[in-house]
């Protein structure tokens, strides 16, 4: 298995509030997470780094935990301790919070931990999927049959989420797990990525677009020529 990412500030945001890491684990798995951070000033990018280092760093000492959901939502819960702590206690940092995308993919399954919008999708010569569902106002109105999807992609309010690590003292993360297939890649990306790049053009991009190992790059020029209006991340596990 293999792992790929980038990120890029985009041509509007001053700043880049996304944040990623990824690793391959002695076992060969991989864990990848995308955190888009939010909040004031440079609130947003401590937020989404705080979120990033910490889940990482209380993952990969949680080794004996064999339990790869168990291990998530421990180093999720973990983070989302320490940035609601920051959130509450520091004058600058009020209100920030960030949304995650976790995924832990073995040869087999891939544990995927989500919480906000930011989402993983799977993918395989047959076609593309959405693996998350986002906490977000919009994606509530088309569950209460008050949106179409096509009404909810151009909605006004479609950035504002339901649900951020931080924001509360409980993560109540979404975890789900996809069977991954011979050749099937999982691509991790932030709203920035998923706003402004259709579904079908991250198919292409996977599938056909050329090597894996540019895929996140061919998508972030994509997202850049069309005036990328927010910080944009993707990661592309690949087995």
């Amino acid at each position: 298995m293999q792992v790929w990412g980038v990120t890029h500030q985009g041509m509007v945001r001053q700043q880049n509030q996304d944040t990623f890491d990824a690793r391959t684990l002695e076992d060969g798995r991989i864990i990848a997470l995308v955190c888009d951070g939010m909040g004031g000033a440079r609130a947003g990018n401590v937020a989404s780094t705080m979120a990033v280092d910490l889940f990482m760093r209380n993952f990969l000492e949680a080794g004996d935990v064999a339990d790869g959901e168990a291990r998530m939502r421990q180093a999720a819960a973990a983070a989302n301790h320490e940035v609601f702590q920051r959130a509450t206690t520091d004058q600058e940092c009020v209100g920030m919070g960030t949304t995650l995308v976790a995924a832990l993919a073995g040869p087999e399954e891939a544990v995927v931990l989500n919480e906000g919008d930011s989402r993983a999708y799977y993918v395989t010569q047959d076609g593309i999927s959405l693996v998350t569902r986002d906490h977000s106002l919009v994606e509530d109105m088309v569950a209460r049959g008050e949106l179409t999807r096509d009404e909810a992609r151009n909605h006004p309010h479609k950035n504002l989420i339901t649900r951020a690590l931080g924001a509360e003292p409980v993560l109540m993360a979404d975890c789900f797990r996809q069977r991954l297939e011979e050749g099937s890649c999982l691509l991790l990306c932030s709203d920035g990525l998923s706003n402004v790049v259709s579904e079908q053009e991250m198919l292409y991009e996977v599938i056909h677009g050329g090597d894996n190992e540019s895929c996140c790059q061919r998508l972030l020029e994509i997202a850049l020529h069309r005036g990328a209006p927010d910080n944009v991340t993707a990661v592309l596990i690949c087995r």
